[in-house]
C-alpha cells in the first residue's frame, strides 16, 4: 500500500481474534488486509468487533508488511486509561520512601524498648 505513515486511512475490520488481541482490516482500495493489534487501539471504551470502521495510519514493519497504528474505531468513545511513566515512577518512589521511613520508625521504637 503506497501510503505515508502520517496519512489517516479508513477500513473495515474483517476478522478479529479476541483471545490473541489482533485482527485484520480490509482496505478501501482492495489491497492486502492490514494487520492490527489491540495495543494500537489505545483508550477505546469497548473491544473491536468485526464490521467496525477503523481509522488508522500505516506503518511499514521491518519485514515489509503493513501494520495499522494510531488506530481508532469510528463512533467509539476514547477514554484516558493509562498514566504516564513519570507518574508511575513517582508513585513507586513514594512507596519506597514510606517503606524506608516505616522501617526506621520501627527500628527506633525497638531500640527504645531494648534500652
Amino acid at each position: 500500500m503506497a501510503s505515508k505513515e502520517n496519512t489517516v486511512v479508513t477500513g473495515q475490520l474483517k476478522r478479529w481474534n479476541e483471545a490473541k488481541g489482533f485482527g485484520f482490516i480490509g482496505t478501501e482500495d482492495g489491497q492486502r488486509d492490514i494487520f492490527i493489534h489491540i495495543s494500537d487501539l489505545k483508550g477505546i471504551s469497548r473491544r473491536p468487533q468485526v464490521g467496525d470502521t477503523i481509522h488508522y495510519q500505516v506503518k511499514i514493519q521491518n519485514d515489509g508488511k503493513n501494520r495499522a497504528v494510531n488506530a481508532s474505531i469510528d463512533g467509539v468513545e476514547v477514554i484516558e486509561t493509562h498514566r504516564s511513566k513519570k507518574t508511575k515512577g513517582n508513585k513507586n518512589q513514594i512507596i519506597l520512601l514510606v517503606s524506608v521511613v516505616a522501617v526506621v520508625v520501627i527500628a527506633v521504637i525497638a531500640a527504645l524498648f531494648l534500652l
